[in-house]
């Protein structure tokens, strides 16, 4: 299992062909607490960049990006209920969606551990 992040700040957990995506600890951090989260629809097609889900707070909205091209397979229907998960358990129970991968190379573009802490400092 390989984990990869992107500049904004989401993370994608690759396992095969399947990528977990949710939100760093470091996002989580920034926005406070979550009180609602919308997630992308099963079936949905997303090419990377695509806004795929959306992240409330007591602070303010955010965008959530698919970090890779895939159909989204999976949602965490947890985070209904429970929008905080992602704020106690980002990387594990706060996860948002599941994707097929459609291109697996584009994991390449996306940055390692070493690479996404050295823009958190």
């Amino acid at each position: 299992m390989t984990t990869k992040f992107t500049p904004d700040h989401e993370y994608l957990r690759v396992d095969g062909s399947t990528g977990t995506v949710g939100i760093t600890p470091y996002a989580q951090e920034q926005l406070g607490d979550i009180v609602f989260v919308e997630l992308p629809e099963v079936g949905k097609v997303l090419k990377k960049g695509d806004e795929a889900a959306v992240v409330e707070s007591v602070k303010a909205a955010s965008e959530i990006y698919a970090p890779v091209s895939g159909t989204v397979t999976e949602v965490n229907s947890a985070l209904a209920g429970e929008p905080g998960l992602v704020n106690s358990d980002p990387e594990n129970a706060g996860w948002m969606f599941k994707l097929t991968l459609s291109d697996p190379s584009e994991v390449d573009s996306l940055l390692d551990a070493d690479g996404y802490a050295e823009l958190t400092l």
